[in-house]
């Protein structure tokens, strides 16, 4: 058996200790920017009294130019800031933003950087700008595969974009697996990373950078495709309530583990109706629940007995009891009062059962 990885247990930073005014800098840059690329930069990143970003369409419409014209001085306009003295005496300040980057994973997604750097739009939009001028960072597109990411490091980015993928591909297509399992196939892939990444917080950071691969509110990883990972709605609740369980669940008792496990208020007659309603589950007793991926099929107890006696062949009356309560929590005089209607099933000489034709 191989040995487990040995991930750090390490606290890293959830917001950011930076040491600079990001209002002082933002204003600084802007004011030896041209006064018309500065009026576009304000608005295609919200750093006006406005938070919403502007598109270039929107900006061009606005001013009667092209959107490739925008394009332009937009671009004019981040240069001048990038060869301002501001931009140069601010050197120490791009280094400390690197190294906050460097500190989350060297490669996060931009909706946590954000919020690791501000709390509100305002502040986000500022510094989404530093990081568009600054020289050492990198913006990747949000893509089929990648939310939009930020890195600082190509190599490291490489690497991740490279095992996300492989792990993927290790992934059945419905079922899911323990997070420590899934952390410990993530290592295996990322083999190179340097040892300092091998945290567990930033290992899930860089999980959260794919679209494909998700988890499901019982820290059980898998495809973002699979119903054991979508959680929308009391259904898909309660699939996890009973495949947690492991067996048959009583619908009052589906709804109180919604609410115990997930924290999700569920009623016992929605709970009843969702379950009704859904192939997932199939009722096995009276109100009782299993999941149809168990084997169970739907139908009425005659219905069992008949597919037990067509895929058995015939049978005596125990066996039947047996192989009919395997597929249905019954009592056996449900069972029996079904076998012996000779509308339905038949008893042999030998004494064993078989379906009327």
């Amino acid at each position: 058996m191989p040995q487990k990885t040995k991930l750090s247990s390490k606290k890293t930073a959830v917001s950011a200790t930076l040491s600079f005014d990001s209002v002082s800098l933002v204003k600084k840059l802007l004011a030896e920017v041209p006064e018309r690329a500065r009026d576009v930069l304000v608005r295609r990143f919200g750093l006006g009294t406005a938070t919403p970003r502007e598109t270039l369409e929107s900006i061009g419409s606005r001013a009667g130019i092209t959107r490739e014209r925008v394009r332009q001085i937009e671009h004019a306009g981040l240069e001048a800031a990038r060869a301002s003295k501001t931009f140069h005496e601010a050197e120490a300040l791009f280094e400390e933003l690197r190294r906050h980057i460097l500190a989350e994973g060297g490669i996060v997604s931009e909706d946590h950087l954000l919020g690791t750097l501000a709390s509100d739009e305002r502040g986000k939009n500022r510094f989404r700008f530093l990081l568009v001028v600054g020289s050492t960072f990198f913006r990747e597109r949000e893509t089929d595969d990648f939310y939009a990411r930020w890195h600082v490091d190509a190599a490291i980015a490489e690497q991740v974009h490279a095992a996300l993928s492989r792990l993927y591909d290790t992934l059945p297509d419905q079922d899911v697996v323990p997070e420590s399992v899934l952390l410990d196939r993530f290592i295996e892939e990322l083999k190179g990373v340097n040892d300092a990444y091998r945290d567990e917080t930033i290992l899930k950071r860089w999980l959260s950078l794919s679209k494909r691969i998700g988890s499901n509110p019982l820290a059980e990883w898998g495809r973002t495709t699979s119903s054991s990972v979508r959680t929308k709605g009391v259904r898909d609740y309660a699939y996890l309530a009973i495949k947690r369980a492991g067996k048959p669940m009583h619908f009052s008792e589906v709804a109180k583990a919604i609410g115990e496990l997930f924290s999700k208020k569920a009623h016992v007659a929605t709970t009843h109706n969702e379950l009704i309603k859904d192939k997932r589950f199939v009722l096995v007793g009276r109100g009782l629940y299993a999941l149809t991926e168990w084997g169970y099929a739907p139908g009425v107890v005659r219905d069992v007995i008949r597919e037990v006696l067509e895929r058995d062949g015939p049978l005596t009356k125990e066996d039947v009891l047996t192989k009919v309560k395997e597929a249905r929590f019954v009592k056996d005089n449900t069972i029996l009062v079904n076998l012996n209607d000779p509308q339905y099933f038949k008893r042999q000489k030998d004494g064993t059962y078989t379906p009327v034709s």
